[in-house]
């Protein structure tokens, strides 16, 4: 009997693993990747009015990319950048899950320009694009890049301006002391935009100083409401007749000061740009000295304006030639020129101290101003400073 089961088990192990062997199992399902979303946006041009700050001024719609999942779920990252940097240093970086657009407010366009320091009123071409993904970032499809000009509408700054248009800094942190009035134009800031003033200062350690609208006068100032708050000697909120110095910088040497009235803050940095110079001159065949050094004075010499700020506020120029600037006349030892990694044209640019090549004259025949702005650096494509250079322009008369 023994046997006769175990012959039984034995017949019916075989017959069901011949029943399974017969039983092919279905081949697994296949998903097709998804596609790059298309977007649109709802108009090419931006230009917001302060009435608009809290309605939608464009919309930005995109396609569904089709992944083999829900709608619902998959993700989508919008990004708004400068034309042509490349979306190393979005300007506006938002996510959305499941959605196929997104609106933006007037106050929103303004704040994000307004914010990398663009001027108002003033149109700039921006990039967007979005870049789908399933929820676990998995398969990232990028978009066609819609390039919009959006520009920001004014708003009142936080700060009100100064009324005499112009700025001093006074105090134990700079070389005049607390002496008042102050040295200037060396201690006089510059305007580089209708609501920023910048001064670039050699500046004691561990020292104080105030900011004042009229030189010689204590009667109104810029201060801090309290400089004992961590930072205080690198930024931080500043106003009208505040109780408090501002806190200079720990460690002596040369440094940027920005006061940014739009939104009530300042900053002090270290100053990367080029050398700054007590005087300045233009030699060279685009001028009518020529290349005679020491140059004819004061028709070759700039007016310094401010601490960043110098003029030559007309000159007959001889058309394409070239010059170089100089910090002392009759020297040849130091000079400011531009190089072929500096961005450089007849009109204007960015060039640096000791650099390699001459400036390029106007191109047409006539009286230009020139303008040269220390505190102004060029910008790489990430928006940082780079080192060793300062703005100028050339305007026709």
């Amino acid at each position: 009997k023994m046997k006769s089961i175990i012959k039984i088990i034995y017949v019916s192990l075989v017959t069901m693993l011949l029943f399974a062997a017969c039983n092919k199992v279905e081949d697994l399902p296949n998903y097709n990747n998804g596609t790059a979303p298309n977007l649109s946006a709802s108009s090419a041009t931006v230009a917001p009015l302060l009435a608009d700050s809290a309605k939608m001024v464009v919309t930005f719609n995109w396609t569904n990319p089709k992944y083999a999942t829900d709608s619902a779920n998959v993700k989508y990252l919008i990004q708004i950048d400068s034309t042509g940097k490349g979306f190393t240093n979005p300007y506006y970086t938002k996510t959305v899950n499941g959605g196929k657009s997104i609106s933006l407010t007037g106050a929103e366009i303004t704040n994000m320009l307004v914010a990398r320091g663009l001027n108002f009123n003033t149109a700039y071409p921006m990039d967007v694009k979005v870049t789908s993904s399933y929820a676990n970032n998995n398969e990232k499809l990028v978009s066609n890049i819609v390039t919009v000009r959006m520009s920001a509408y004014v708003t009142p700054p936080k700060i009100g301006l100064p009324t005499t248009g112009k700025l001093f800094i006074v105090g134990d942190a700079t070389q005049g002391g607390w002496n008042n009035p102050v040295p200037a134009p060396s201690q006089e800031l510059g305007k580089v935009d209708s609501v920023t003033y910048v001064g670039v200062f050699n500046m004691n350690a561990n020292k104080e100083f105030l900011i004042l609208p009229e030189n010689g006068s204590w009667n109104n100032k810029f201060a801090l409401q309290s400089n004992n708050l961590p930072g205080a000697s690198e930024s931080g909120d500043f106003g009208f007749n505040l109780p408090s110095n501002f806190k200079g910088p720990a460690t002596g040497g040369w440094f940027k000061l920005t006061l940014d009235f739009q939104r009530g803050k300042y900053k002090i940095e270290p100053y990367t740009g080029a050398k700054l110079p007590d005087d300045l001159f233009m030699v060279g065949d685009a001028t009518p000295g020529g290349w005679n050094n020491p140059v004819p004075t004061p028709s070759q010499k700039f007016t310094r304006l401010n601490s960043i700020q110098f003029a030559l506020p007309s000159l007959t120029v001889n058309i394409n030639k070239e010059y170089l600037l100089l910090p002392v006349n009759g020297e040849w030892s130091n000079k400011y020129a531009v190089s072929g990694s500096t961005a450089a044209t007849p009109a204007g640019g960015f060039f640096g101290f000791n650099l390699n090549d001459n400036f390029k004259g106007p191109i047409a025949a006539g009286n230009y101003s020139f303008e040269i702005n220390f505190g102004i650096q060029q910008k790489d494509a990430a928006g940082l400073l780079q080192p060793n250079t300062a703005m100028f322009k050339n305007t026709k008369l």
